[in-house]
């Protein structure tokens, strides 16, 4: 008998209907030798500060750092009963084995080998490592389960990251946070994501916008014959160079004006303009934003569904390219890709060399759709999902097809002793494009066109051409401001930060990895540092002033990426995680000595925040001001007298469920938004059930609402 442990049960669901196993008991399935349980995602997490000692329960400077010897761990809120159960499953006498099919990726590692330590299991593990749920993906996965030893530097990494974040984050944030009197949250590469987001509105709020002047000729247009022309209907207008004052523009225009323009040159030039590559996370949530306005949180929590209702293949996925193995399948996916599209697609060429490369596949290949595509009911699919799945399948078709070629027409022109300059360009063939369009076309908000100026084609001519007396104006424009970030922009500076000071060195770049940094960006504004404004990402006086406070070693994208690199090399095992942590905990002890007070340009920065004199009173942060929020006899309330934000512990929502509001629970909801239960009461049925509960706040009321682990039968 063997026991097989995913992340979440839905995906239980899946591998047990494969392998037979569909036999209900409490927290597992069962049959045809086979036990599958699972995760409810993390059960076990590094231990509070307090488990580490009484010095700790009070947020001191003379506490700090904190640097555990020997780490600790505990069963997540509201899990131990599923921990129980997987503690029980890997003990039965009859279990010999156990085969580890949480998330094929860093942190699906992580959440079953700390399940695996906790419950002391010293049973063989094999390691199931696929890419879609699809029936065919999970049994040729069964057939070529790895030993699970081989992913022991992939754990490592996981490990290290985790303790990591946990020694910055909780040294770095009591440190500012005694310093300055007010809760401060910092992060591992939560700050250094901030700082970007303050550095580029900076640089908007400081920016001059300055006029200049670009003198024009208007030769009209062309009826067939050279030289005539129709004045009705101008096609062809050529610029002059860009002049910061009016005045030399104007003398450009009145040399120019009722003169006549001459050709001096022609030049043609063909491009080609190959296909776009598959998508990976990053760059999926990236167009998402820019066609839907979805937050990088929200196609990936679409995404994740289409994977688990077996849509799509892994998303979590760096790779931008599909293995030489997947070849022999790709015309008949594009084909049936193409039959999801909103619009005829036509005849569909195939190129499949162009999406094949497997040094470029790592852990995972590029997004794309399922064979499953062709049978599913898409119409169940929830809107998001259905417009992430199109996006995909639209790419995929693109991906394979022919190139996009294009004539660029570059003509000069004098006219009253100064140069002009014509562009545009023919469209040769429309290959890829075409399908791009089309789908593009079909969307019902259309994406703002990013289109040149020069797209359009110029009327065929040749040198020594004469236009007589061309009308000439002068365009006034005015320089613009960087553009703030959206979550596209961000997405994509947090992938590339690095780039430029090692161009030599891909891997010493990046903010995150690709699963973990829409969930910083929502941190960032569940915390108060960033504030959404329509597409923009704002920073709030809080985040700027954080910025302000906190030293280069712990906002520094460059650092970070630094560490990012590190945790490869780990993973890849060259480097030792000892090696890996001993150098956070050397850069914690210099960030403590180095800060014993705070910085006296910066002592009454946050005066206006409501000072909180015991923080270990302190459970998080104000959803609508920011502020900490203390407990106090009968809630959790707001430290900003201005503010009316409270969570009531005596709670009829809570209590019709016979469970308790307390501290740890009110931390949870201020810091993720959510926290799970697995027994909660049923008024309706005198039956336990397990869900997420929610917190709402929309600024004047607080409410709560259940959200149910997908794919699990609650009642």
């Amino acid at each position: 008998m063997r026991l097989i442990v995913t992340e979440k049960p839905s995906v239980a669901q899946s591998i047990g209907a494969v392998l037979g196993a569909k036999k209900r008991g409490d927290g597992f399935l069962e049959g045809n030798g086979w036990i599958i349980s699972w995760c409810f995602g993390h059960l076990v997490e590094l231990a509070s500060a307090e488990a580490y000692g009484e010095q700790y329960k009070r947020w001191s400077y003379d506490a700090l750092p904190i640097l555990p010897d020997v780490w600790k761990y505990t069963t997540s809120e509201g899990k131990g009963k599923q921990l129980s159960v997987l503690r029980g499953l890997m003990n039965r006498v009859d279990v010999d084995s156990i085969v580890c099919a949480t998330d094929a990726g860093r942190e699906g590692e992580l959440i079953f080998r700390l399940v695996y330590q906790q419950c002391k299991c010293r049973k063989p593990v094999q390691r199931l490592w696929i890419s879609s749920l699809e029936d065919n993906a999970i049994r040729e996965g069964f057939g070529r389960l790895r030993p699970g030893a081989d992913f022991d530097n992939l754990y490592h990494a996981a490990l290290c990251r985790a303790q990591a974040d946990y020694m910055v984050g909780i040294n770095a944030t009591r440190l500012f946070s005694c310093l300055y009197g007010v809760t401060l949250n910092v992060g591992r590469v939560q700050s250094p994501t901030l700082a970007l987001i303050v550095g580029r509105e900076a640089t908007v709020r400081d920016f001059v916008s300055e006029p200049f002047y670009t003198p024009e000729i208007d030769c009209g247009q062309l009826d067939g014959s050279a030289g005539d022309k129709v004045t009705a209907a101008p096609m062809l207008r050529a610029a002059g160079t860009k002049e910061s004052s009016f005045e030399a523009a104007e003398a450009v225009r009145l040399a120019a004006d009722g003169r006549d323009a001459v050709v001096l040159s022609v030049e043609k030039q063909k491009k080609t303009i190959t296909p776009p590559k598959l998508y990976d996370l990053t760059t999926l949530q990236r167009e998402a934003n820019r066609l839907y306005g979805f937050t990088a949180q929200q196609t990936l929590d679409y995404l994740q569904s289409l994977y688990e209702k077996k849509l799509c293949s892994y998303p979590r996925t760096d790779s931008r390219y599909l293995a030489s193995d997947m070849e022999s399948g790709l015309p008949a996916l594009v084909h049936n890709s193409a039959t999801l599209l909103p619009f005829t697609a036509g005849d569909t060429s195939i190129n499949t060399a162009a999406v094949i490369n497997d040094a470029g596949v790592s852990d995972h290949h590029a997004i794309i759709p399922t064979p499953s595509i062709s049978t599913a009911d898409l119409s169940s699919l929830l809107s998001g999902e259905r417009d992430i799945l199109s996006m995909i399948a639209a790419r995929l078709v693109c991906a394979v097809g022919q190139a996009h070629i294009i004539e660029v027409v570059t003509a000069v022109l004098e006219c009253g002793g100064h140069h002009f300059t014509a562009k545009g360009r023919t469209i040769i063939a429309d290959g890829w494009k075409a399908i791009d369009n089309a789908f593009r076309a079909s969307l019902k908000n259309k994406p703002e066109d990013d289109t040149d100026e020069d797209s359009t084609a110029l009327p065929e001519l040749a040198e020594g051409q004469v236009f007589p007396s061309v009308t000439a104006a002068v365009r006034e424009s005015k320089t613009s401001p960087p553009k703030r970030y959206t979550e596209d922009t961000l997405l994509s500076a947090m992938e590339t930060e690095g780039a430029e000071d090692f161009p030599d060195d891909a891997e010493r770049k990046g903010l995150g990895t690709p699963a973990t940094r829409a969930a910083t960006i929502e941190k960032l504004i569940k915390t108060g540092f960033v504030e959404r404004q329509k597409k923009n990402l704002i920073p709030t006086a809080k985040g700027i002033n954080l910025i302000s406070v906190l030293p280069d070693d712990i906002k520094s994208p460059m650092l970070t990426a630094e560490w990012e690199r590190r945790l490869k090399l780990v993973e890849r095992g060259e480097l030792a995680d000892s090696a890996f942590m001993d150098g956070i905990a050397s850069l914690t002890r210099e960030l403590v000595a180095a800060h014993r007070a705070p910085a006296p340009e910066y002592a009454g920065l946050f005066a206006a925040d409501s000072k909180v004199a015991n923080h270990d009173l302190c459970v998080g942060a104000c959803p609508r001001c920011g502020s900490p929020i203390a407990e106090r006899g009968k809630g959790f309330f707001c430290t900003n007298r201005a503010c009316k934000f409270v969570l009531w512990k005596d709670n009829r929502f809570f209590t019709s469920k016979k469970k308790k509001l307390d501290k740890k629970t009110a931390a949870a909801l201020l810091t993720e938004g959510r926290v799970f239960f697995s027994d909660l009461h049923s008024e309706r049925t005198d039956k336990t059930y397990a869900a997420f509960i929610l917190l709402e706040d929309d600024g004047e009321k607080t409410n709560y609402k259940l959200e149910f682990e997908k794919g699990r039968d609650n009642k």
